[in-house]
């Protein structure tokens, strides 16, 4: 990851500022399952990477905690499909 992604645990979501702009993956934790609902990278930073650190950064915090995972954001189906590591982690 080229990206210090920051985990707010409390708010259930991972951030990253990119030239002033905030960028966000929002998940939602029930029984150990971690249900990722929406990545937002406004157009404004889009094509650096920053949708694919966020995504690494949530599935390797789950992979940390032990979480099963939901991609229900069409972005984070799709990675795990392109990075098989993470396909044991899904619920």
């Amino acid at each position: 990851m080229s990206r210090a992604v920051q985990h707010d645990q409390a708010a259930q979501r991972f951030e990253w500022v990119e030239d002033g702009v905030s960028c966000e993956l929002v998940y939602e934790l029930q029984n150990g399952v971690m249900s990722i609902l929406h990545t937002g990278v406004p157009e404004a930073v889009g094509g650096r990477g920053i949708a694919a650190d966020l995504a690494q950064a949530a599935l390797e915090a789950a992979n940390d905690h032990g979480w099963l995972v939901r991609p229900v954001c069409s972005y984070v189906a799709a990675y795990i499909q392109k990075n098989p590591q993470y396909q044991p982690l899904l619920a």
